[in-house]
């Protein structure tokens, strides 16, 4: 048991590192250490490799948070309210924040993994092409809703990236895609989404800091101003908030391949909807924390459902994590739990005993963490560079052309903060159009042509009402957007 614990911790602090690191993910931590996992029985290879699945989750927000750079793909959200709180000295607290958001929506999630594996399972049954699809549509709304007052050129930079992410989707259709002659041998598998994400927040925030002199600085985190420090009142009527959001990324895991990033959109959009103010959501406010950190956290045990009933794994780094069953010889699927009864209470005691030592490993020494916002610019973004730029080799078993990809990704980046088209609506697009075509041309090929299939199931139809709400909530907070706008400038 001692090693088990151990390498929990072992596990836990390198996910953290390599979640904290731009350009670094839970996969590429899961996927590196994996070989470690040969000189172990299950059980033990578990607890390291679901410390790292954890850890690396919850290390995203660090430089989320800090420098406005999303650890990993799911801590996009993070940035929209964790960073305008670091600008105001609230660094400390922002961290602490999330890290107790992570830690509440890893608990939900294992707690929803432990009672509810077989009914959710059966649920994510009945999803067909159609309801995922749906799932998908539904989540490109909140493109809309986070425009903030610019519709327009939200919409426009959505679809821009759901146009960039079918380019070698099928590659029947590359010719339709305006596709150079010269670019289709590297462009074959589409651009990959590590080397664009880190491309548009790392590499053009870079830019931006370079053209106003690395002037950016702050003196004291937290200052003294006991009012911006962190307390359990933060969370004084967040527990709705929580528990929806670490549901939404519990449920969002539960369907394979829908990811963390659409999760913590989804989350952060409900959390804006229901919000008493949710004007303020975007300007540094701990109520988009919680949503995005509860929900991100939320994933973890989701995307475990379908892996262990199913055989399907729920993200990129369940599916590794398959390997490393099957190099034990274990075969996920229908009769897991029935068959490896002793295997599955560990992985529950794995994920409950991760969670903690995460909270441990980043609650008590954020004093320490939260100084990365004191190293000059000067000195951290070439490191930045460099780790950018090897994980964007990294990508694809090292592509020269996911390096041009970066830099490119880092041009666009800073050139849509010059003429105010929202970046993060292209990577939400970009994140979610494969998906959107796939689903779309596998419901439509069932139904031989006839687009009535996406009207043909109750639960399609639950989910064109939230659809048409969100939707409707969008241009209604668009126009208040634009008269605030217009009354202050009036003003």
């Amino acid at each position: 048991m001692i090693t088990n614990i151990l390498l929990a911790v072992l596990g836990v602090i390198a996910g953290i590192i390599f979640g904290a690191i731009p350009g670094m993910t839970a996969t590429m931590a899961v996927a590196v250490f994996l070989p470690m996992t040969y000189a172990y029985d299950l059980v033990p290879a578990l607890y390291l490799l679901l410390g790292l699945y954890v850890g690396g989750i919850s290390g995203g927000l660090v430089p989320a948070i800090l420098i406005n750079i999303p650890g990993t793909p799911s801590s996009i959200t993070t940035t929209f309210d964790g960073y305008p709180m670091a600008k105001r000295g609230e660094g400390e607290r922002a961290l602490k924040v999330g890290i107790v958001s992570s830690f509440f929506g890893g608990i939900i999630s294992l707690l929803a993994l432990a009672l509810f594996t077989p009914l959710l399972s059966a649920a994510a049954l009945k999803f067909s092409a159609v309801e995922k699809f749906l799932i998908i549509l539904f989540a490109l709304t909140v493109i809309a809703a986070l425009s903030n007052g610019q519709m327009l050129r939200g919409v426009f930079s959505g679809f821009l990236g759901v146009l960039v992410s079918l380019i070698g989707m099928f590659s029947v259709n590359n010719n339709y895609r305006m596709v150079p002659l010269s670019l289709k041998p590297y462009l074959s598998d589409g651009f990959q989404l590590l080397p664009v994400l880190i491309g548009l927040f790392a590499i053009s925030q870079i830019f931006e800091e370079a053209e106003e002199g690395m002037r950016f600085k702050i003196e004291k985190v937290d200052g003294n101003n006991s009012g911006t420090k962190f307390s359990m009142a933060d969370f004084k009527g967040q527990g709705v908030n929580v528990v929806r959001s670490a549901l939404i990324g519990t449920f969002m895991g539960v369907l394979p391949g829908v990811g963390g990033s659409a999760a913590s959109i989804l989350a952060y959009s409900q959390a804006k909807s229901w919000s008493k103010h949710p004007e303020l959501l975007g300007t540094g406010v701990a109520e988009g924390l919680v949503a995005s950190e509860s929900s991100n956290n939320g994933l973890t045990g989701g995307a475990m459902i379908p892996l262990l009933s199913l055989g399907i794994p729920g993200d990129s780094t369940t599916a590794v994590l398959i390997s490393a069953f099957m190099l034990q010889g274990i075969q996920v699927g229908p009769l897991f739990i029935t068959q490896n009864t002793e295997t599955w209470h560990q992985i529950l005691i794995a994920m409950l005993l991760c969670n903690i030592i995460m909270f441990l490993c980043m609650f008590y020494p954020i004093k320490w963490i939260s100084k990365i916002i004191y190293i000059p610019r000067q000195r951290l973004y070439p490191v930045i560079i460099m780790i950018c730029v090897v994980g964007a080799y990294a990508a694809k078993n090292g592509r020269m052309f996911d390096v041009w990809s970066l830099l490119f990704a880092g041009v666009v980046g800073y050139l849509f903060g010059k003429i105010r088209i929202p970046k993060t609506c292209f990577l939400i697009g970009f994140i979610l159009g494969k998906d959107l075509e796939n689903y779309f041309i596998q419901a439509v090929s069932a139904s031989k042509g006839s687009l009535l299939v996406f009207f043909s199931r109750p639960i399609g139809w639950v989910i064109w009402v939230l659809i048409i709400a969100s939707i409707v909530y969008a241009v209604m907070d668009d126009r208040k957007q634009k008269a605030r706008k217009k009354a202050e400038a009036a003003g």
